[in-house]
């Protein structure tokens, strides 16, 4: 294949693949017109996408539209480290709500953002800013900023580079406030967000290891803003995602 041919093979992918993300909850089918309107591209284009979607098995037809098809749901169940992480942290979800009769959630680093995979309700408090598969910058959340604390410098650089958005007042966009705070965060091993992601919250978080010692995602709770009740659960938050990166064969229980 020649280097235009291999070019334009894999700009179609990618411009497929961007169809893909034009789906939400709350639009589950949409219109190859509004496909094409959303994304900017030619309706002939966008026909011709879909078709190969469609072939595929990542989308299929709906009633007045497309949908997203149940082979990516297919293909997500195998992919290894998340689907693993997930099975084994629902146990250590579900006692981490029932302990603090908080919302307890999972999430693992999806290039500058976190993407939730798990999320327990609390009978209580619904948390309506994060859903399973939904997406928050690393920067304002507690999970986020666990996550961001045990991973590599270079990495650290590019979210500290920005831009960092401010979701609320109390979101912390310095960088160099952000760097002391994830300082902080190797030291105690407990991240907060006090009022950063969602006006009226705080969440506690805690990183969760595997068997090579790489910090995979984190574990926290969320509930009705206080910073001393927050703080006050930082010791059942840490002990529960330890013992998941222990079950995850992570050396010293996530203690590196």
């Amino acid at each position: 294949m020649s280097d235009p041919e291999q070019r334009e093979g894999e700009s179609s992918l990618a411009r497929g693949l961007s169809l893909l993300e034009l789906f939400s909850p709350d639009e589950i089918e949409l219109s190859i017109s509004e496909m094409a309107r959303r994304s900017g591209m030619p309706k002939s284009t966008t026909h011709r996408l879909v078709g190969d979607l469609l072939r595929w098995g990542a989308l299929e037809k709906g009633r007045a539209g497309v949908r997203l098809g149940v082979r990516l749901f297919e293909l997500g169940h195998l992919v290894p480290d998340h689907s693993r992480l997930r099975e084994l942290a629902i146990p250590f979800a579900h006692s981490l709500g029932a302990i603090t009769n908080l919302t307890s959630n999972l999430a693992v680093r999806e290039g500058s953002e976190i993407i939730y995979i798990e999320k327990i309700n609390s009978r209580d408090l619904r948390v309506p800013h994060s859903r399973i598969g939904g997406r928050l910058p690393m920067h304002c959340t507690a999970l986020g900023k666990a996550i961001l604390s045990y991973s590599g410098a270079a990495f650290v650089d590019t979210v500290l580079e920005g831009p960092l958005t401010a979701l609320t007042s109390k979101t912390i966009t310095d960088p160099d406030a952000l760097r002391r705070e994830l300082a902080g965060v190797r030291q105690s091993r407990v991240a907060y967000d006090f009022e950063e992601s969602q006006p009226g919250l705080f969440c506690v978080a805690a990183p969760i290891f595997a068997r090579t010692g790489r910090v995979v995602g984190a574990l926290s709770v969320t509930g009705a803003t206080s910073r001393d009740q927050a703080r006050s659960f930082s010791g059942v938050v840490l002990a529960s995602a330890q013992a998941l990166s222990h079950a995850l064969g992570a050396p010293g229980a996530g203690r590196i």
